[in-house]
């Protein structure tokens, strides 16, 4: 009897401990700004919307914490040598979502495919501090002179740098250093990302995707970390339109809102004070110029008129609530052992500027008979709008006549990178803390949109990596943000504040500097 009492007694458990599971059980619902361009790590357009979906299906060498803070990721340990060019990295066993091994092969067939030039992957000038990825790049080497190794029958990986790299560790966060499984890409090429192919090796994989509606996905049971995720999923919708997303997540229909407008912030504190989350952001709003031959704004001259009409405390006060601070110059406040270069005219009188804006375009030819015309484009968002007709507007009291544009976030960063466009929204919202990352902006050609060129600054970005001391490295990036702020290549306009809507009700969200926010830490109760 009591054998059959005990069998009883574990069966009640074992059922009281299911419907316990059952009843925790949820799937996240994030409303992100816009569509992945794949999900494949290679071919998205770097777009922070894609990395936050990528975040969640991939583990690369290294990973992310709760608080932003750079951690072990799928290299539970790594040495490196004296000289700071020979890095290893110990892997932990793993496997992908099909309950394959994850090895250092495919880390090193990632990183091989992202600097094949015919793969043409976004990001690839991240790589080029490793031995011959540059040349790779540019069709002057074969891939497998990359320095990358797998050892160890797959279970370490040497990657070896072409010059010692101080930002590395920090950079590896990054969606380039994610694996890719060799095998399968080998086998069906680009087709390996649908979502009835992919495999993945993160805390969720992807189960189904409907454009512009859902991307779903599961809670993947061969993740290393499996046991301390809590979600059953995550789903992502696109949300362009912010104000959308607000009446959304209001119904109940959201978790979070990745974004939500900023002239909202005071209304939303009144009606949804808990949900709101404001954190200073490593993070640039600016304006990217055309800066090729036969552009009005490859003239110096010109785009010194530009920056100096833009009103920036208007636009952060009357139109953005202040929840965020105007900006002078690109590399944000606070960030980590450094001091940014503004243009420090931009700080004088607004009606000052404005006469020495409409000097500046007196100088470079135009006037009442000769109005300069430019064309304005921005991803889709009434933001934006809202902040380019503002702009146009500014631009107007100066005699410029701006016509605006706006278009999907793919198209439009893809438009930018081909050189389609005159002036052009973007953004950088850095991924860690170190002001290289804002500087290879018009350092590496993906980013580079306006194809500014000068030696002199290559020169001074070049020589902080190489630099021995953090003292030499500052003071070298500081005169190559110096010289980009001399030659006025970009356009300031807001440094980011993190503005996300995040039901009260989860755990395990914590605000931070680099807004990155895994879902394998969050939990609904």
């Amino acid at each position: 009897m009591s054998r059959f009492h005990g069998f009883m007694t574990a069966s009640a458990a074992a059922l009281s401990l299911l419907l316990a599971a059952q009843a925790n059980a949820y799937t996240l619902k994030v409303g992100i700004t816009s569509n992945p361009a794949s999900l494949s790590p290679a071919k998205i357009t770097g777009g922070t919307w894609e990395e936050d979906v990528l975040r969640d299906i991939y583990a690369g060498l290294v990973d992310v914490s709760a608080d932003g803070k750079v951690i072990p990721g799928v290299a539970e340990r790594w040495e490196v040598s004296e000289d700071g060019l020979t890095w290893t990295f110990h892997l932990r066993e793993s496997k992908w979502s099909d309950g394959s091994p994850v090895t250092a092969d495919d880390f090193a067939f990632s990183l091989r495919y992202f600097v094949t030039p015919q793969n043409a992957a976004t990001g690839v000038e991240r790589l080029y501090p490793i031995v011959n990825a540059e040349d790779i790049a540019r069709g002057k080497a074969s891939p497998d002179t990359l320095g990358v190794e797998s050892k160890d029958e797959g279970r370490t990986l040497v990657i070896h740098l072409r010059e010692r790299t101080p930002y590395f560790a920090k950079m590896l966060v990054l969606y380039p250093f994610y694996p890719m499984p060799h095998t399968l890409v080998e086998k069906l090429g680009d087709r390996w990302s649908q979502p009835d192919n992919i495999v993945t090796n993160g805390a969720f994989k992807p189960a189904s995707w409907t454009i512009n509606t859902e991307l779903a996905t599961v809670k993947n049971p061969n993740y290393y970390d499996a046991e301390h995720v809590a979600l059953d999923g995550v789903n992502f919708y696109p949300t362009e339109d912010r104000n959308a997303g607000v009446t959304r997540l209001r119904a109940g229909g959201l978790d979070i809102l990745r974004d939500f407008p900023a002239s909202r912030l005071n209304e939303l504190k009144g009606l949804i004070p808990d949900a709101v989350h404001v954190t200073p952001r490593l993070g640039t709003y600016y304006y990217t110029m055309n800066l090729r031959d036969g552009q009005p704004t490859a003239d110096r001259r010109v785009r010194e008129a530009l920056s100096l009409a833009i009103q920036r405390e208007l636009i952060t006060s009357k139109l953005l609530s202040d929840s965020v601070q105007p900006a002078y110059a690109l590399v944000p406040p606070g960030t980590s052992d450094y001091t940014n270069q503004p243009l420090a005219e931009l700080k004088n009188d607004p009606q000052k500027r404005l006469e020495r804006a409409k000097a500046l375009l007196a100088e470079a030819g135009y006037g009442p008979s000769k109005p300069l015309t430019l064309k304005l484009t921005y991803n889709n968002s009434p933001e934006h709008k809202r902040i380019a007709v503002a702009i146009a507007a500014m631009w107007k009291q100066i005699g410029v006549n701006t016509s605006i544009e706006n278009a999907e976030a793919n198209v439009h960063y893809s438009n930018m990178r081909r050189g389609q466009f005159q002036i052009g929204r973007a953004a950088w919202l850095s991924s860690y803390d170190d002001a290289q990352n804002f500087l290879q902006l018009t350092y590496t050609e993906g980013n580079n949109y306006g194809n500014y060129q000068n030696p002199r600054f290559r020169e001074l970005y070049e020589a902080a990596n190489r630099a021995k001391t953090p003292e030499e490295r500052r003071e070298l990036m500081q005169k190559a943000e110096k010289q980009l702020a001399d030659d006025i290549v970009l356009i300031p306009i807001y440094y980011y504040a993190a503005l996300n809507l995040v039901n009260p009700g989860l755990k395990g969200w914590q605000d931070n500097a680099i807004d990155v926010h895994p879902s394998r830490w969050i939990s609904h109760p």
